[in-house]
């Protein structure tokens, strides 16, 4: 991973030169590198197993203690996990009742029952200890140790036991700025100076689990059942309140690493950050299991947490968008493509790809849309020879969508090979071609999605073919709507459930419910972007009568503030409709506002959907949604949020895996009383916190996952970074 990483580097040192982007945007993003996370999981292979603690030496090596004793890390990388053997490498320790693992000098050091030794230092280090039942140590100066079971405790100095006390302990450390040891147990902290060999109890609390020196040895942080909290390591004196506002409050282990505090609970790990705020690390994404044993510096500035079924090691890479955005380029192409289509790897176990397939989707022809959107402007950008051929895969797949059925102008959902499509059986019909059958039912969200990936084409991708494939597509669908009132009409002549932007339908709803908004806002964008690419009247005859005669331009002017849950004496379906804020709705207005916007009749149109757009922007800041924030670039406004879309593009996880995460017991968030927008926390969190989730989801559900699939970049990350890219919103890489 980490030579992947390398040549990502050397490859856009060399390529990113070519940039033929459009400026538009106010404001841009100087896209330096930044740091990305990322995890390696190792898990045992037998669930009777119990690991305790993990460490890396000054060469790399990582050991971890285990309830079978010494056991290591094999294989393993991102996306693919390892497993934890048995460590036969030095064949005497097999020999060992070894009971402890830990380090000195960045050398390992064990316990076992006689003594306690190393291999490094020539193997001079045998240092007994005459405690069968040792489990607890630490090493101070000149190979000086203290030794514990659990409620004996035994300080050795040139291999020789000079002191000893009974006394309980969890945890011992050594603090090199007091020269002292602290010894740790469940209602105090002590100290122990090797100078007159005193314990001196300094603090006294309930409920303690861990400790760990902070702050260069000036405070100890202290991990309790319920928070943690930090006391002055001379005087003992607690300095503040107990931190109880934590992704959770039962701490089970803490360790300060590179400066930055760690904590380890039963539900997870997190990271203290300068803002007062947490890095949290919890589900399979990050970690074997959630129930944190051990946390220490790993290699390379990595960060290893034990858990109780294995080890994560958390690493952080240096990268820029640009390198981001190869990374995802690559793991869409390997996994993400079928018959052209934008896909889902499904039906894998335990995250394992070896075990997925591709499946059909009713949103083939959005998710594709999406991606070839996305190509689009990153052809426009660079003039890659490989997103042009992507941009004419892809639209070949979309062009089949129409011609695999028999209906004129009418985009199937998707097509498959007889027998092997997934979902919903009732939908398909055979096809012309025996050997294939087409999905009905499409709705307006593939209507939009098409359109807007058309146009993007048409308008920005220099190859004649694709222009006039794009271009015909266009004026295909458009007529067929044309043609049917308003309507898409399926292979039973009826129109499609959702397809429908007729004025009798759209204005049935009041005025309150968002269908009648989004509806209008669509149609206009689709019908102003038929004309603008075929010159046809008709087009822009019907646009105007939507607008002028039927109230779309008032439908679609509705301030979003207005928009809500339709009133006790409407219609059941437009109460249905309006039950709670649909984010779907968001996907389908963005993408529609690229022909809204870009492609309007006038100037003084073009000033009202400006005004349009930025209206529902504001009501979707909470959300810092990159796809929605740099479309909103389009209007070429100073201020749409960039910071916040660079914060999505930034820590989104490379990991796309849909792991199972879980958010809602968190006790550092705050919380809100049920909404219409289904807004759960005052503020949003981090993307690698939250379930991986398509544009058209609601970024505030807190917990969510299948753990069956991965879901492709194409759509998610792609699209809006190579729009950001081609607005000039988001620099090249520096």
């Amino acid at each position: 991973m980490k030579h992947y990483f390398r040549f990502l580097s050397l490859f856009f040192l060399i390529s990113c030169g070519n940039n033929h982007q459009q400026q538009q945007a106010g404001s841009v993003h100087n896209d330096t590198q930044f740091t990305q996370d990322y995890a390696i999981r190792w898990h045992t292979t037998d669930s009777t197993i119990k690991v305790y603690k993990s460490y890396a030496d000054r060469n790399g090596v990582i050991k971890l203690f285990t309830s079978r004793g010494l056991m290591q890390p094999f294989a393993g990388e991102m996306l693919y996990p390892g497993t934890i053997v048995p460590d036969g490498t030095y064949r005497p320790m097999t020999q060992k009742k070894i009971a402890a693992l830990g380090l000195y000098d960045n050398q390992f050091v064990y316990v076992d029952d006689k003594a306690v030794l190393s291999n490094a230092w020539a193997g001079i280090l045998y240092a007994q200890h005459g405690i069968p039942d040792a489990r607890i140590f630490a090493g101070g100066e000149d190979f000086a140790f203290l030794v514990s079971n659990g409620h004996t405790l035994r300080y050795i100095k040139d291999g020789i036991v000079t002191w000893e006390t009974a006394t309980p302990v969890l945890d011992i450390v050594w603090n090199a700025t007091q020269k002292k040891f602290f010894v740790l147990s469940g209602e105090a902290v002590s100290a122990f100076n090797p100078e007159g060999n005193q314990l001196t109890e300094i603090f006294r609390g309930e409920g303690l689990t861990s400790f760990a020196p902070a702050a260069g040895g000036k405070k100890l942080v202290i991990g309790t059942r319920n928070g943690y909290l930090v006391i002055d390591a001379s005087s003992g004196k607690q300095e503040g309140e107990l931190q109880q506002k934590l992704p959770w409050t039962e701490i089970t282990a803490v360790s300060e690493i590179n400066g930055n505090l760690w904590f380890g609970s039963t539900r997870g790990a997190f990271m203290l950050k300068d803002d007062g705020k947490f890095n949290y690390y919890a589900s399979k994404r990050w970690l074997p299991s959630d129930d944190v044993q051990h946390i220490t510096q790993g290699p390379d500035n990595s960060v290893l947490i034990t858990t109780g079924s294995g080890l994560g090691q958390i690493n952080f890479q240096q990268m820029t968008l640009a390198e981001k955005a190869e990374f995802y380029e690559k793991q869409v192409r390997l996994r993400h493509i079928r018959n052209g289509f934008n896909a889902t790897l499904a039906g894998m176990k335990e995250g394992d790809l070896g075990t997925g397939h591709m499946e059909d989707s009713d949103n083939d022809g959005l998710w594709t849309a999406m991606y070839l959107g996305g190509q689009a402007f990153r052809y426009a950008v660079t003039k890659s020879p490989e997103a042009l051929e992507n941009c004419r895969e892809s639209l070949d797949a979309m062009e089949r969508l129409y011609s695999v059925n028999p209906v004129k102008g009418f985009p199937a959902r998707s097509f498959e090979r007889v027998g092997f499509a997934l979902h919903d059986r009732k939908a398909w019909i055979s096809a012309p071609d025996p050997e294939w059958e087409w999905k009905s039912t499409t709705s307006s969200d593939e209507a939009i999605g098409h359109i807007f990936a058309f146009a993007v084409l048409a308008e920005l991708v220099d190859d004649e073919p694709i222009k006039n494939k794009a271009i015909g597509l266009i004026d295909s669908l458009m007529q067929h709507i044309v043609d049917n009132d308003f309507y898409m009409v399926d292979w039973d002549g009826k129109p499609t459930l959702w397809a429908k932007w007729n004025p009798e339908y759209v204005n049935a709803r009041p005025i309150i419910v968002g269908d009648r908004k989004i509806n209008a806002s669509n149609i206009v964008a689709m019908l102003q972007t038929g004309y603008h690419f075929t010159k046809k009247e008709i087009y822009k005859e019907k646009a105007f009568e939507l607008m002028d005669k039927h109230g779309y331009l008032e439908n679609l002017m509705r301030p979003m503030k207005e928009i809500g849950k339709a009133p006790d004496d409407a219609d059941d379906w437009s109460k249905m409709l309006s039950s709670a804020w649909n984010h779907s709705d968001d996907e389908m207005y963005f993408l529609g506002y690229w022909g809204l916007y870009r492609y309007a009749f006038n100037d003084t149109l073009k000033q009202q959907f400006k005004e349009a757009i930025l209206d529902h922007w504001e009501i979707e800041r909470p959300e810092k949604e990159a796809a929605w924030n740099i479309a909103t670039a389009l209007t070429g406004v100073k201020e749409f949020d960039l910071e916040e879309a660079i914060w999505y593009l930034q820590e989104y996880p490379l990991d796309m895996f849909s792991w199972k995460v879980e958010n809602s017991h968190r006790k550092d968030i705050e919380l809100m009383e049920p909404n219409f927008r289904n807004q759960t926390t005052k503020e949003v969190l981090p993307p690698d916190e939250l379930r991986i989730s398509r544009h058209n989801a609601n970024r505030f559900t807190l917990d969510g996952g299948n753990e069956s699939s991965e879901y492709s970049a194409g759509d998610i990350w792609l699209l809006p970074y190579w729009m950001g890219r081609y607005l000039g919103a988001i620099s090249e890489a520096q």
